[in-house]
Formats: C-alpha cells, structure tokens, sequence
C-alpha cells in the first residue's frame, strides 16, 4: 500500500529522516554542552583552591609582619637591658650587705650603703620590667652555655683551651642572645673551647 500523502515534515522543516539528524545534533550539542559544564566546575574547583591557599597565605604573612613588626624597636632595647644588667653586676652582693655598724649616719639621713642598696632594688626592678615586657611580644633570651657552638644562634669571640671541655663547646657567655618567637633576635655572644 502506497500513500499518496506527502511525508509528514517534523517540527523545524524536513522530513522524518532529517528530524534524527537534527535529533543527533542535539544530542551532540547537549554532550558538548555538558562537557563544558564539567570543565567550568572543575575550573572553578581549581580557583576556589587556589584563593582558599591565596588567603591562608596573606593571613600568614599579615600574622608574621605583626610578630616581627617591633624586631627593630626590640633589638635597640636589648641595649638597655644589657647596660641594666651590667649594672646590677658591677655591685658586689658583700657591698649590699656590708656591715651597718661602720659609721653611722647623721641623724636623718641614710648611709651609703641605704642609698646603694636602694638604687639596687631600682635598677634591678627596671631590669625586671623591661624583660617581663619584650616575653609579652615573645621577645626571650637564652644563654649557650654549655651548648655546641652553633653559628646561627652565636657569635664567637674568643677560643681557649679548656681541659675536659669538647672542641666547639660554649664556655663562656659574654651577652645573652634573644629570640623573638622561634627567630634569633640577636645572637649570644660566646666563647669557645678549642
């Protein structure tokens, strides 16, 4: 049986044979289609990476230059600690103890050895204050002193021959060497055994 109808045109123009090309073309589209969306995300994936590492960093370093930020300031107080500390030891503990039956003072006023001994407590106070603030910004000092010499954290000054002491050992500290957080400040200044 033949009809003598004309083939029935799909929607969009042609006939039945061209309406699964057409289909087959929009499957394609559709696949390519879908490929990109897959490749978008995983772009999208990649770059939600790498701000998520980008702002991880910039909090790193923001965190750093915060820690590290008074280093300058720091260091030019080490000086002050340094001359608070040879003060206290340029006074023998016998001359703050020495005996107050040696010439009394006139009526009203302090001896000498008052007056050293208060000029002590004061220094030794402003010592102890100014290191209590450089810990509060992680500001610590160490002494080497029986450590292995070790070029990164000390600054040798002198070598002797010392019997019963390892070549390389820290004998002697001249000056305390400080850290901030787990950075050298300033290194300790050291003698050394041969």
């Amino acid at each position: 049986m033949y009809s003598t109808e004309p083939a029935k045109e799909v929607p969009g123009g042609g006939a039945a044979g061209d309406g699964v090309l057409l289909e087959s073309e929009t499957l394609a589209k559709l696949e390519a289609k879908a490929q990109e969306v897959v490749d978008i995300t995983s772009r999208l994936r990649y770059l939600q990476a790498d701000f998520l590492n980008l702002q991880r960093n910039a909090a790193r370093e923001k965190e750093q230059q915060r820690d590290f930020a008074i280093t300058r300031f720091a260091t030019d107080l080490l000086e002050t600690v340094d001359v608070l500390a040879l003060a206290l030891k340029s006074v023998p503990a016998e001359a703050l103890q020495a005996d107050a039956a040696a010439t009394p003072p006139a009526e009203g006023t302090k001896s000498a050895l008052a007056h050293l001994t208060t000029l002590h407590e004061g220094v030794e106070l402003t010592h102890r204050v100014l290191l209590q603030t450089l810990f509060k910004y992680h500001v610590k000092p160490f002494d080497p002193t029986g450590d292995v010499f070790d070029p990164n954290r000390h600054e040798a000054l002198y070598q002797a021959p010392v019997p019963g002491k390892e070549a390389g050992t820290v004998i002697d500290c001249q000056k305390m060497g400080y850290t901030i957080k787990d950075r050298v400040l300033r290194a300790a200044q050291v003698g050394v055994a041969q």
